[in-house]
């Protein structure tokens, strides 16, 4: 009798981005340096440079990336007017600050420096050299959801609601 195979394979989740780049070579160093991803496997078209599939393992978490191919409609968001890509990926860390600097150092811009967020985390924003936005975040604190909605509420009110601290 067939073994039974397993509808998600081993080590991965239910839901695993899959980013287009430019320059996917590039790219998986890239995010070797930035975030310590290791590379689990890699697919290589037969002029044996273009990416078609390559999976990396950040934390325990599996992402896929693959090169550009026009000609299927995928394309990187560099190539989409260069802006960021309207997807953006969260990493939790021990240590968003270092974490957060070691994908600088990598070649990473940022979108928002690293502070203290009403929702707990420590968290910051970064842009990839491929057009990606990134969070990265450490929980520093718990806070309660109703903690949550009124800090919310505070933090998007105009300007002129906001109470001043003198």
């Amino acid at each position: 009798m067939a073994k039974k195979v397993s509808p998600i394979p081993e080590g991965w989740h239910t839901l695993s981005p899959s980013l287009i780049v430019r320059d996917a070579a590039k790219a998986i160093e890239f995010y070797q340096k930035a975030f310590g991803a290791k590379l689990l496997d890699k697919h290589v078209m037969p002029d044996g440079k273009t990416i078609m599939h390559a999976s990396l393992k950040i934390g325990d978490s599996i992402f896929m990336l693959a090169d550009e191919f026009p000609e299927w409609g995928a394309v990187s968001p560099q190539s989409q007017g260069g802006g960021s890509a309207s997807v953006s990926l969260h990493l939790y860390v021990e240590d968003v600050d270092s974490s957060f600097q070691r994908a600088l150092s990598a070649g990473a811009t940022v979108k928002m420096p690293v502070a203290d967020q009403f929702w707990g985390d420590r968290y910051g924003k970064l842009i990839d050299p491929f057009g990606y936005g990134w969070s990265i975040g450490t929980r520093v604190r718990e806070v309660s959801p109703a903690e949550t909605q009124k800090a919310a509420a505070a933090f998007a009110a105009p300007p002129s609601d906001k109470k001043r601290s003198a």
